[in-house]
């Protein structure tokens, strides 16, 4: 077991998302918040997303994390804030995260809304190294500093933009955490072993196609990328039915082999104000030979209001709901 715990650490510091350092997760299409500022209060009423996602099952210490956001147009539809809350599990490894974002619409039309936004973060990252040998000269990491516990706190800022043009279109770029903290206890920078928070670039864009009145075609990509790693991304094709079903596939690139996984997602709109989501990867590297996969569920809730004070009808909403 204690042997399993270590391999999983190791094997997610290698494909995890190329730098492991950033959650992920499938249904990245609902949960831009995560990674883009400039999203906060996009969709135009104020908006509650969960998820859980429980990736490389059957595999002892794989990676469990947890998300919860909120987003809300605030004072002025032009102005957006948002709060992310996430935890994740990788064998030793607790992530707890916690953000707060603002935004503001620079430009706003018909058929055009540009958004900026800042944020800023606070961090809890805790290793037990205890758990992995009786020994803690055999686990040794310079990073540490021959700890067997370390717990880090760090902080951080980043900044994004957020477009929809017509309705039909969006784009965004981000840059979640810009400060390159140091991690880890160990104190001797000249010899470059201190670990760091690598900064990481992130592009999404998205479209709806209207294939006839009660079904729309529905791509989006997320491109990821950090230096002196090869370029990642997760590449989505849904398809929406009477705006109630959209089931699609995804693509992530990585891996070691023909790619990290191939997903099913799957999204059902139960009311004009509550959608549940699912999503199954499967494994494409070599841990398909360990695993059965993953998996994610979400929730999705809005609270729309009229000016009365009542709770309005989806046609009130300001965007396509894949937007927001």
């Amino acid at each position: 077991m204690k042997k399993n715990i270590f391999t999983i650490c190791l094997l997610a510091a290698a494909t995890h998302l190329w730098a492991q350092q950033e959650h992920h997760y499938t249904q990245f299409m609902y949960n831009k918040l995560l990674l883009n500022p400039g999203y906060a209060g996009a969709r135009g009423v104020p908006s509650i997303t969960g998820i859980y996602r429980s990736q490389w099952i059957g595999y002892e210490g794989a990676p469990q994390s947890a998300l919860f956001s909120f987003n809300s147009p605030f004072l002025s539809p032009r102005v957006g804030v948002g709060l992310t809350l996430t935890q994740e599990r990788i064998g030793l490894h607790r992530d707890t995260y916690g953000a707060l974002a603002y935004s503001y619409e620079l430009a706003k039309s018909e058929n055009l809304s540009v958004r900026l936004g800042i944020m800023g973060s606070i961090r809890s990252r805790g290793y037990d190294f205890a758990k992995v040998s009786t020994d803690p000269q055999q686990i040794f990491d310079p990073s540490v500093g021959g700890n067997t516990f370390v717990r880090d706190y760090t902080g951080n800022v980043g900044a994004g933009i957020y477009a929809t043009v017509s309705q039909q279109f969006y784009v965004g770029f981000s840059i979640p955490h810009i400060y390159q903290n140091n991690i880890g206890r160990n104190t001797d920078v000249s010899a470059n072993l201190q670990g760091k928070e690598i900064r990481h670039f992130y592009g999404n864009a998205g479209a709806i196609l209207p294939i006839s009145d009660d079904i729309n075609l529905m791509p989006a990509v997320l491109v990821k990328y950090v230096k002196n790693v090869p370029l990642d991304a997760d590449i989505n094709l849904n398809l929406d039915i009477r705006k109630k079903v959209t089931a699609g596939l995804s693509y992530r690139l990585g891996g070691d082999g023909a790619g990290e996984s191939l997903d099913l997602l799957f999204f059902w709109q139960i009311s004009n104000q509550l959608g549940f989501g699912a999503a199954y990867d499967f494994t494409l590297s070599r841990l398909k030979n360990y695993s059965s996969g993953s998996v994610e569920i979400m929730l999705q809730a809005d609270l729309k209001k009229t000016a009365k004070g009542k709770k309005s009808g989806k046609k009130n909403m300001t965007n396509p709901r894949f937007f927001m």
